[in-house]
């Protein structure tokens, strides 16, 4: 009898289509709102990495940008006010194999959830962090944020904002961040772009975007920032941390795109080294223990 031969067939991955990460969800955010210009973006940014839905996770907290996961088709995790990060790092750690996004808003990430940012950032676990930056509380109907201008006239501070504002460019980059950028919504292919590479970055990656709030926030609208936005020059070095902070310090203009990056080991990365290290040295928990007593 003549030997049947089977023949392998190798399939190329199917490439996926920005509307392809479209949840039947529709946004809900008010009319201009600036977060509709970031999931755009993230949209096109997933299909230029032709991301597996089933293989990526969209973690947020509470706020109007909070919402976006809903709006994709990955697997999402809604989460409580401010606890993003350690929600997106405890996934990572638990499946490393996964893409893990963090999103939210400036209140979120930056006031209740500060605490964690600095940490997250020193400890350079692989996810990207998104945060839509409007400068003031959208969801809870106009007040003052940590990034809100001096004087800004709110709810809260009818008389002026008195606090300085937070710089949250320079604080990733003091802190350990191996890759801090700035976006705009109102340049969403730019902003594919820089979302694109935060996610093939090895190690936590910021993206700060402006997206203004035109229901509340009637000073950093769209008028407000045309001719104050300008792409970074490819003359800047990223690597140097030094031109970083002096170019997230400039006051009256915004630099858009990569600020800083740089490559040093993931908190993935030696956490399973560890795990590889202690199994290696204790192949049972009888000897571990032994080792202590």
């Amino acid at each position: 009898m003549a030997e049947i031969q089977t023949l392998s067939i190798e399939t190329q991955p199917v490439q996926r289509q920005p509307k392809d990460y479209k949840s039947d969800l529709e946004p809900i955010w008010c009319p201009g709102c600036g977060d509709y210009g970031v999931l755009n973006a993230l949209f096109k940014a997933m299909s230029q990495l032709n991301l597996d839905p089933d293989k990526t996770v969209l973690v947020s907290g509470i706020g109007c940008s909070s919402r976006l996961p809903g709006f994709v088709v990955t697997y999402g995790f809604h989460g409580v006010h401010g606890r993003v990060l350690p929600v997106a790092t405890g996934i990572k750690l638990a499946r490393p194999d996964l893409t893990v996004i963090g999103v939210g808003g400036d209140g979120d990430g930056y006031s209740i959830g500060l605490g964690h940012f600095p940490h997250a950032a020193r400890r350079n676990i692989d996810i990207t962090y998104i945060v839509m930056n409007n400068q003031i509380y959208g969801l809870t109907k106009g007040q003052t944020s940590p990034t809100s201008s001096t004087g800004f006239q709110t709810k809260t501070t009818p008389f002026g904002n008195m606090d300085g504002s937070l710089n949250p460019l320079q604080l990733a980059i003091v802190s350990g961040a191996t890759f801090v950028a700035r976006g705009y919504s109102s340049m969403p292919n730019q902003l594919a772009k820089i979302i694109a590479e935060a996610i093939r970055h090895p190690g936590f990656a910021l993206v700060d975007v402006f997206s203004p709030c035109v229901t509340f926030n009637k000073v950093q609208t769209y008028d407000y920032y045309k001719g104050k936005v300008y792409e970074i020059p490819d003359t800047h070095d990223p690597t140097d941390k030094f031109a970083a902070l002096r170019l997230a310090e400039e006051d009256g203009v915004f630099p858009i795109g990569i600020l800083y990056r740089v490559d040093r080991p993931t908190l993935d990365e030696q956490v399973a080294m560890v795990k590889q290290q202690a199994y290696t040295e204790n192949p049972s928990v009888e000897q571990l223990f032994k080792k202590y007593q």
